[in-house]
């Protein structure tokens, strides 16, 4: 049976077992707490079917018993809990005179999911915000029963990466300009203004800095924003609603930071478009800011949001960022929270008192999102939010399918080096083909600082009219979105190893054996490197001479780590001895056996050579090389799909990094096991929105699809701004 048993202290441990044995497809079949922790039964995804088939033959074959003896008790007994299995694989587990039921894991599966769902609804988020969110819900969470803490770290981790906040105070407050704070009346605009203005002064000084108002029509407002600035010691001005800034440019000469408490108009009043054009009708350019109510019902957060950006809009202005205020008054945060990730706005602050300048705070987007999903525990259940309908259902679709994709490529920036140089390379590739060449150039620096390099083989791949590029790698082993291409490097492996040791690689994962003299320098430079070989490789074991195939040949292999070898879930099970090279270097010689974890059958033999200094510890690099012998069939698939889109239109060399850079940025989310790898795997999955049984392959196609989609969207943005005009 493929029927595995896995035990932990909790249930992140054991799905992570789970997920190194036998991959984030498994079929989670049973679990339990335990007085040790927590037990789960799982089996792999492609094992269902062999079994299901063999569960077949053995029922229409097995006789009943027709003795007592315990063999054949035991064989009765292994009969029904077969035949109990094959039940709950093929989900047609019935008792008599009973309607069909889903079995546990699938009952389990969705009462996940509405757990979630009440919860994001409880506390105040929309359905079309939790529709979603919940659409990326990986299976192995769904599997969790209610006791686990994990799919509610996931779904924290969800909603934090969707709310974009201020990066540091700094980059706001060095940011030299005008600034302009917008929204309705009551908001809070004059206390956050000073509140602003004082977090300056702490970091500047009074001299840069000046205020200004435009509120004419509120009895007391010139006062009290005089009184903030008197107590600032920073000049204050009045301005007519209808005047531009232009008219006090005179007057602000040498103010290199100036702040706008603007009149207080309800998003329903007209003149919130000529407060804004007035606001951009001079030379000046005034960042808007918008002031959002935390205490306001979510329809009218909901309306505000729109009202004012579309009056930015209509000046030719850009309304991106928002404060949320009165932060201590709202019963619920997350309202306006929802609003402000479905709207794609920036949270600079968040305010929470009438102190100045004590009672504001950059917005922490963990912080925020925790005290959302715990007011469940103060505030009442109430009826979920529906965002009105102001565009068409399919709209709101698109419109929450763009914000996926534009979420999913900002973690991927985030997590791998050189993700933004891919994108910027795929761009190039759209350019007409005599420009790309020169594009790239400016793309690529000679040198990229990199701590270690998966060296490819100095040949062209099998039918192949290219070589693979070297992969570069950080510190974690992890990746690089941007190959090296083999032509561009010197001649030479000592040379080459040079170039790459003066960008700060330390690290080399080499295809083979480089020359004698070449492994004295690397060891004389104290490098970290591993070299591949074959299994007649002779080296001195105990002062004889000997071939590594024989060397090993009586070993017992003790030790094992789960590894991803060409898409499918491996171990890989290893020995060493320490050996000699011609020159007399002391090394370490590795054998190295992938074993499939449900038969144990090899699959694939490995040697390796490593410095003996470095000890086992280098099985960590024997991993990585191991792993990245499935890019060069990844890298196929992309340059085919290239071939059969782009007419030959694109440079080779363009071609080549960018099908290599996807197939390295799908080879690090396929190898690595992290929680927010698992997580990035299930947002790319959950765009073809099939299930396809190599999940290597499935990314790559995903992620090739998220490059085109990224270009539709920027083509219709174009085509809009073309009406428009």
């Amino acid at each position: 049976m493929s029927v595995r048993r896995f035990t932990g202290a909790n249930s992140r441990d054991v799905m992570r077992q789970v997920r190194e044995t036998l991959g984030d497809d498994a079929l989670i079949l049973a679990n339990r707490r335990t007085d040790d922790g927590v037990e789960i039964m799982a089996m792999a995804d492609e094992a269902v079917e062999p079994v299901d088939a063999a569960l077949e033959v053995t029922a229409s074959t097995v006789e009943p018993a027709t003795a007592t003896d315990p063999l054949q008790a035991m064989s009765e007994r292994l009969l029904r809990e077969m035949q109990d299995m094959r039940a709950l694989l093929t989900n047609q587990q019935v008792t008599s005179q009973q309607v069909p039921r889903p079995t546990g894991t699938v009952q389990q599966a969705a009462d996940t999911h509405a757990r979630l769902s009440q919860l994001l609804t409880r506390v105040g988020f929309s359905a079309e915000l939790g529709d979603e969110v919940l659409a990326g819900l990986p299976a192995s969470l769904k599997a969790l029963g209610p006791e686990s803490e994990q799919p509610l770290d996931w779904l924290r981790q969800q909603l934090t990466s969707r709310l974009h906040v201020l990066n540091d105070e700094a980059s706001f407050f060095d940011q030299t300009g005008i600034v302009a704070l917008v929204g309705p009346t009551g908001i809070g605009k004059t206390t956050t203004t000073a509140k602003l203005a004082a977090r300056f002064v702490m970091r500047h000084g009074t001299r840069p800095v000046a205020l200004v108002t435009t509120d004419s029509f509120r009895i007391g407002a010139h006062e009290q924003l005089r009184i903030y600035a008197r107590l600032l010691d920073t000049p204050m001005y009045a301005l007519d609603a209808e005047q531009p800034v232009d008219d006090l440019l005179g007057r602000l000469h040498g103010k290199q930071w100036v702040m706008i408490d603007t009149v207080g108009m309800s998003q329903r009043d007209q003149r919130v478009i000529d407060q804004i054009a007035h606001l951009q009708d001079g030379s000046s350019t005034v960042r808007l800011v918008l002031l959002l109510n935390a205490a306001s019902q979510p329809e009218t957060l909901e309306e505000v949001v729109l009202r004012y950006r579309q009056a930015a809009r209509a000046a030719g202005a850009e309304l991106d960022d928002c404060i949320i205020t009165k932060q201590d008054e709202a019963g619920r945060l997350a309202p306006v929270l929802d609003i402000v990730i479905r709207h794609g706005m920036r949270v600079l602050f968040s305010s929470h008192g009438q102190q100045v300048p004590e009672d504001m705070s950059v917005a922490l987007p963990d912080a925020l999102i925790n005290q959302a999903l715990e007011s469940q525990a103060k505030a009442a259940p109430q009826p979920g939010f529906t965002a009105p309908a102001s565009m068409p259902r399919w709209s709101r679709d698109v419109l929450g399918q763009g914000r996926r994709l534009s979420l999913l490529l900002t973690r991927l920036r985030q997590r791998l080096a050189g993700f933004a140089t891919l994108e910027a390379m795929w761009d190039v590739s759209a350019l007409p083909s005599e420009l790309q060449s020169a594009q790239l150039t400016r793309l690529l620096p000679h040198a990229l600082p990199t701590p270690g390099v998966v060296w490819a083989a100095r040949r062209n791949e099998r039918g192949c009219d290219w070589s693979m590029p070297d992969i570069s790698m950080d510190e974690r082993g992890a990746w690089h979105a941007v190959p090296m291409l083999q032509h561009r490097q010197p001649a030479g492996w000592q040379a080459r190893l040079e170039t790459r040791m003066e960008a700060g690689a330390t690290v080399h994962l080499l295809p083979v054996l480089p020359p004698a003299e070449t492994v004295q320098w690397l060891n004389e430079q104290q490098l970290t490197w591993v070299s591949l070989v074959t299994s007649a490789q002779r080296v001195y074991f105990h002062g004889e001479r000997s071939a590594l195939r024989g060397l090993f040949e009586q070993s017992t292999l003790s030790h094992h780590v789960s590894v991803r070898f060409r898409g499918q879930s491996m171990q890989l099970w290893t020995a060493y001895a320490e050996v000699q090279n011609e020159a007399g270097s002391v090394l370490l010689a590795w054998y190295g056996e992938v074993r499939d974890p449900e038969s144990a059958k090899v699959v694939a033999r490995r040697y390796w050579l490593t410095p003996a200094r470095l000890g086992a510890d280098v099985l960590f690099q024997l991993v990585i090389q191991l792993q990245s012998e499935g890019l060069a069939a990844l890298t196929k698939r992309v340059l085919q799909q290239f071939k059969e889109a782009d007419s030959g239109d694109v440079d080779p060399e363009v071609r080549l990094l960018l099908a290599s850079g996807v197939a390295s940025v799908v080879g690090h989310l396929d190898n690595a096991d992290d929680d927010e790898a698992s997580s990035l795997r299930s947002d790319l999955l959950s765009l073809l929105g099939t299930r396809r049984k190599r999940r290597d392959t499935a990314m790559l196609d995903a992620l090739m699809y998220a490059f085109m989609a990224r270009d539709a969207i920027r083509q219709l943005g174009s085509v809009s701004r073309e009406v428009n005009v």
